[in-house]
């Protein structure tokens, strides 16, 4: 049995926070998360972790250390990002989305559960007036029992991500630990260096073509050597204890071939319109923004699932070719190491990432969480 600190990751997704928490030095005992193809992607990459395939609202904390196979005080932390559709700014705002009464109910496993600390992430709309309801009442939950920091904006490219992406994070500890770590342990280290668009996509093959559309011909060469620190650290190597997919790892070590590389079909005008943008530049018609090589990627979209139409997220435009980035070149923007893999299809992978947290940035602050509880 792991001697490591052990987690629950709720509505974990396809795992960035998960990863963040594996490669900080955690056990990722369990994770719950109710969309199937999610979860197949959670699966592959933690085969060891067990995984609860229930609507949260219908979860107690017992039946989470259950499967967890902890007893309730034995657990050190429940990490998770609950759906942050109701609460985004550019959403519909809807204070009564059924999906906001999931952030309640995260705190309500952590009352049930009592783990050592806790961490919520979502979208900085969270904390607008409309929602001090909301807040108020999960909150409230664990009042008695748990010291709550003020919320921590985090935003990835600070911490070493190539992403401006921003989360807000609710991070708590029991009133009973004898060490707690203040707001300022989360700031990200000066010594941090930015990676932008262009460092983060090197070794990638460039010419993708567009019927790359299948997960076997989306495995592509991609040059392992010669690269930063930046790539060695996180994109390549750093492969926790019992995480990712070993065929895959294998393929990507052993063969140098890297999975995701799936192309997009672009009729003639719209790569004429993508070839004269400028970086930065927004296209008129898609709407998709062209990459600048030494900025940071925008935040990346996640689209909608099948219950509110299937739509797919607007992608950026790569800035040495007229076409849009693959679900590798998301992943690498977001964080994600190569020899992570994600579904099958290609809209299921730009879901996927899009709905992530930057496990660069996960890392980060769950490593200061560690410090302070082993």
């Amino acid at each position: 049995m792991s001697n490591q600190p052990k987690i629950i990751d709720v509505f974990a997704g396809a795992g960035g926070l998960s990863l963040g928490a594996a490669r900080a030095g955690f056990d990722i005992a369990a994770a719950v998360e109710n969309d199937p193809e999610a979860v197949e992607t959670h699966i592959k990459n933690f085969p060891s972790c067990a995984h609860i395939v229930r609507d949260v609202s219908e979860l107690t904390g017992a039946d989470l250390l259950k499967a967890a196979n902890i007893s309730r005080g034995g657990l050190d932390g429940l990490i998770g990002g609950p759906p942050c559709q109701g609460f985004s700014r550019i959403g519909k705002r809807d204070t009564g989305d059924s999906r906001n009464d999931l952030f309640k109910h995260f705190f309500r496993l952590v009352e049930e559960t009592q783990p050592v600390f806790f961490v919520a992430e979502n979208v900085p709309g969270i904390l607008d007036n409309g929602y001090d309801r909301i807040r108020e009442e999960a909150f409230e939950l664990v009042s008695r029992d748990y010291e709550l920091l003020e919320p921590i904006n985090v935003k990835a490219s600070d911490y070493g991500a190539p992403t401006v992406r921003t989360r807000i994070f609710f991070i708590g500890y029991r009133k009973n630990c004898s060490r707690m770590p203040e707001r300022t342990d989360f700031r990200p280290r000066k010594d941090i260096e930015p990676i932008c668009v262009a460092e983060a996509l090197k070794g990638l093959v460039l010419d993708i073509d567009p019927d790359w559309i299948d997960v076997e011909s989306g495995w592509q060469p991609v040059s392992l050597s010669g690269r930063s620190g930046f790539f060695h650290t996180r994109i390549s190597d750093a492969i926790p204890n019992k995480i990712g997919d070993i065929s895959s790892i294998e393929r990507y070590l052993g063969n140098k071939e890297v999975s995701g590389c799936m192309g997009t079909r672009h009729l003639p005008h719209v790569i004429e319109r993508f070839e004269s943008l400028n970086y930065g530049e927004r296209d008129s018609v898609s709407k998709a923004v062209k990459l600048n090589p030494k900025g940071f990627c925008p935040t990346l979209r996640a689209g909608t699932g099948k219950d509110k139409g299937s739509f797919q997220a607007v992608r950026p435009i790569h800035f040495a070719r007229p076409r849009v980035i693959t679900p590798r070149e998301a992943a690498r923007l977001q964080g994600f190491p190569d020899w992570f893999v994600f579904h099958r299809t290609k809209w299921h992978s730009f879901r996927q990432i899009g709905n992530s947290v930057s496990p660069i940035a996960a890392e980060h602050l769950l490593s200061a969480i560690i410090k302070n509880i082993v």
